[in-house]
């Protein structure tokens, strides 16, 4: 469960650089000049709407902590961190600035020009989280949104703002609600991640003419280091536009190939990708209400209604899903989510309702609609072919899906990852012959290797981790078969052995490994033992003897 105080207006729910043609209307009048070639789509421009959270750490800490400032006079707030051996000031909230206070002035100094400073350590990983909660929410506007770490995210809005007839009123409509929580923001719109980022940050507002305001920005602007940064100001180069105006070669010669990288991405030669938090789902449908709905049972009715038109788009592909999440937005900003994933593909909508029931009664906190939900979404991770199959008359098919889903029920009850089975892998090394993973991954199976008829197994189904040491052996010849060991204070006399298997290390991947001799042991009790020498006596003066399973 995420928290995020963003608006619950419409959201793009595919790819604008994918489908061209998603605003749904040609600019200008078409006219074709030839009744054999039609129009091409509108390519839609990529535009990035940049978020700069400037008093997120104090914002955060009011907000998850809020006892602190329950009747306190409003003091002063710095948080600190350990850098050097010296304590330094991280981060400030606005009284601390108005005092004078900057980040990286020592705890001493800072007590001495403040005294009653209030002292919080600072805490990244805490800020970190909360920016997530806060990129959560973006995804109510595009389902690209990116970290700008530590106080930032980049949102790819290309395609994504016709439900809000403009940039300016989502932003409008994003400040509105991150206003009611108590939350200050500042934005900037940009062709390029980077021109976005820059006036964002340094400009704090929106610039009617981008370019030109880019180029009156400080040097500082270029995200260079503090050496570069200074060694610019100290040239001259006192804003972007300043730098921009040089040669390009002269300032990669003199400044670095980074200085001139920036300034590309900064007047939109080079454009720099954003790494999306989440990839954008293949399938993605959504239902928004005007008026928030407040119960949790109709809010999977919903679902319920989400994943039958999702189930159609997937039979006009031939594909069914095998990962699939619903989310749902709560008018306080609030983001539930949840997760189910099939061992294979499907369109069944009465199966995955009773897995998304289980998935509702094995969470820790119960789904709470709060204030209501007034976005509920439901997105297609991850789909597979899936073309009608034809049934055995033995019925093979109905067993075989009767095992699955209990796989699936018992995976999204318990967890993904607690339900395991055994899968071959090809590797003639024992203890990696096999893995253990998930049950609802289905990778292409692998042969196992199966004993002859009528013969005994080759090896035992269980083997130790690690090997167990024998304690002592005795042997007719030093090659050859074992005749008595001792394992586990038992002396044990061999009255049958085979062998040996002799297995050599992986020497593609290590040289050093020793080479192992197996031998399956049966004691005279009946007793059947699968053991073996590591290293034979042409590697070693002294090879040890162990016992790696224990046959049925």
């Amino acid at each position: 469960m995420h928290l995020a105080n963003l608006p619950s207006t419409s959201n793009c729910c595919v790819d604008a650089e994918a489908r061209p043609g998603f605003a749904g209307a040609w600019s200008g009048t078409v006219t074709r000049t030839s009744s054999t070639k039609p129009p091409s789509p509108l390519v839609i421009p990529r535009r990035y709407l940049a978020l700069v959270f400037p008093w997120l750490p104090i914002e955060r800490l009011r907000t998850m902590r809020p006892h602190l400032f329950v009747g306190r006079a409003e003091t002063p707030i710095a948080f600190v961190e350990t850098v050097s051996g010296g304590i330094r000031l991280k981060a400030l909230d606005r009284e601390a600035m108005r005092a004078g206070l900057r980040p990286g002035l020592t705890l001493a100094d800072a007590r001495a020009q403040v005294p009653e400073l209030e002292v919080y350590e600072h805490d990244a990983h805490a800020d970190h989280e909360w920016l997530e909660r806060l990129a959560d929410g973006c995804q109510r506007y595009t389902p690209s949104v990116a970290l700008d770490e530590p106080d930032g995210l980049i949102l790819d809005i290309a395609g994504c703002v016709h439900e809000f007839e403009g940039e300016r009123r989502l932003a409008a409509d994003l400040e509105e609600r991150l206003a009611r929580r108590g939350l200050l923001v500042r934005h900037a719109f940009g062709d390029t991640p980077d021109t976005a980022r820059a006036l964002a940050r340094f400009a704090g507002a929106p610039a009617p003419d981008e370019k030109r305001a880019v180029k009156r920005l400080p040097v500082a602007a270029l995200g260079l280091d503090e050496d570069a940064t200074t060694a610019l100001s100290r040239a001259g180069l006192k804003t972007v536009g300043d730098v921009m105006a040089r040669p390009l070669a002269t300032i990669a010669a003199r400044f670095g190939e980074e200085a001139a990288m920036m300034i590309r991405r900064l007047d939109g030669s080079v454009k720099g990708p954003i790494v999306a938090r989440r990839t954008v789902a293949k399938i993605g449908v959504e239902r928004r209400f005007a008026e928030p709905i407040a119960r949790t049972e109709y809010a999977l009715e919903v679902i319920a209604e989400l994943a039958a038109e999702a189930a159609e788009q997937l039979t006009q592909r031939h594909e069914g899903g095998r990962r699939w999440e619903a989310r749902l937005f709560r008018a306080d900003g609030l983001v539930q989510r949840l997760r189910i994933e099939t061992g294979q593909p499907t369109r069944d909508v009465t199966l995955l309702m009773r897995l998304f029931r289980e998935r509702i009664d094995s969470l820790a906190d119960p789904l709470d609609p709060g204030f209501g939900y007034d976005l509920v979404r439901l997105d297609v991770a991850l789909a597979e072919k899936l073309d009608a199959s034809q049934l055995k008359l033995e019925g093979g098919e109905a067993q075989k899906g009767e095992v699955v889903h209990l796989v699936d029920q018992l995976g999204t009850r318990l967890g993904r990852t607690r339900v395991r089975r055994f899968s071959a892998r090809d590797s003639h090394i024992p203890e990696q012959a096999e893995l253990m993973l998930p049950a609802a991954e289905t990778p292409a199976p692998t042969p196992w290797t199966a004993p002859e008829t009528g013969e005994p197994p080759l090896r035992p189904i269980y083997l130790f981790d690690p090997p167990q040491p024998i304690e002592s052996m005795m042997a007719e010849v030093p090659d050859g078969p074992p005749h008595r060991f001792r394992w586990r204070r038992t002396v044990h006399d061999v009255a049958h052995s085979e062998g040996p298997e002799r297995i050599a290390g992986e020497w593609w991947r290590r040289q050093d490994i020793p080479t192992r001799d197996y031998y399956r042991i049966e004691d005279r009790r009946g007793r059947r033992f699968w053991i073996f020498r590591h290293g034979l006596y042409s590697e070693m003066e002294s090879p040890r003897w162990y016992l790696h399973g224990v046959f049925a």
